[in-house]
């Protein structure tokens, strides 16, 4: 990726929970004071946080930049040129199609975020396990639970096995009956619910493979599955982080489906063409 198109905070983000101790104090600097590492030399960094200047600028190297200074650029461009301005807020006098445009503004930003992020390995790694499962189980709550009944939805088509259940009484149930064979896929924004959390606990006692999508990567949940996939979105003033971050959870779940079938190239086509062929009859 070139360094003039990647976003510093986004990649702070993804690499957060392989940081060190110090690295993560590194990072949270910088997450909590963006616009004042641009004016800040290096050395000013270090001294704010008492560590060495060699250990920023391996920090620096860390999340994929040259330097420091190549960082510093990167992260002023995010700040400067409009990645707020994108979550611009709703003012009153707001035409209908202003509204829109901001709207669908921020759901672009939050694609690309999540684009600027993703992990080619643990996206293989994902696919890998969901091709050699017996049967894959969606788990989702509240918003999340309508994602997973989309990706229910769209890898039916994969001729896999694959079932999603919103209620969380079944969803247990489920996740009792998995075996070593299986593969559970949870999908929650703060990974942190209580009932997600609890299906996890017992999906991994049967020693079922387990992969989440979230937006935190300090959370229970993105530490305590097999890989990870994350999402990155802001709060606007007008809806809630979580809202922002559905468009990139489906757009995660296709490119999982996508290259899934692309894996399974045959089967997949074979079992599409049945399903195709099944619902046919419900069109004049």
């Amino acid at each position: 990726m070139n360094q003039e198109h990647q976003h510093c905070l986004a990649s702070i983000r993804s690499h957060y929970p392989q940081f060190s101790v110090t690295e993560k104090k590194i990072a949270d600097y910088i997450l909590e004071n963006p616009t004042e590492i641009i004016h800040s030399t290096i050395n000013g960094v270090a001294e704010d946080l008492g560590v060495a200047d060699s250990t920023v600028f391996r920090f620096c190297k860390r999340i994929g930049f040259k330097g420091y200074q190549a960082m510093k650029i990167a992260l002023a461009s995010e700040i400067v040129t409009g990645l707020k301005d994108i979550h611009e807020r709703i003012d009153e006098g707001d035409t209908a199609q202003t509204v829109a445009t901001k709207v669908f503004r921020s759901n672009i930003k939050t694609i690309e975020d999540t684009l600027m992020v993703m992990d080619e390995k643990k996206l293989m790694k994902a696919v890998d396990i969901m091709s050699q499962a017996r049967s894959i189980e969606f788990f989702g709550s509240g918003g999340s639970g309508v994602i997973a009944l989309d990706a229910y939805h769209k890898f039916i088509r994969t001729g896999l096995r694959v079932h999603a259940a919103s209620d969380s009484h079944i969803q247990l149930m489920t996740a009792s009956q998995m075996t070593s064979e299986d593969c559970a896929v949870f999908i929650s924004h703060s990974g942190s619910t209580k009932d997600i959390l609890q299906v996890m606990d017992i999906v991994k006692e049967s020693g079922a493979k387990t992969i989440c999508i979230t937006n935190f990567a300090r959370s229970p949940l993105s530490q305590g599955v097999d890989t990870s996939l994350f999402t990155v979105s802001e709060e606007t003033d007008y809806r809630s982080e979580a809202l922002s971050s559905r468009i990139a959870q489906l757009t995660l779940i296709d490119a999982l489906y996508v290259n899934l079938m692309m894996r399974r190239e045959k089967e997949g086509q074979d079992a599409l063409r049945k399903m195709r062929k099944a619902i046919s009859v419900k069109r004049l």
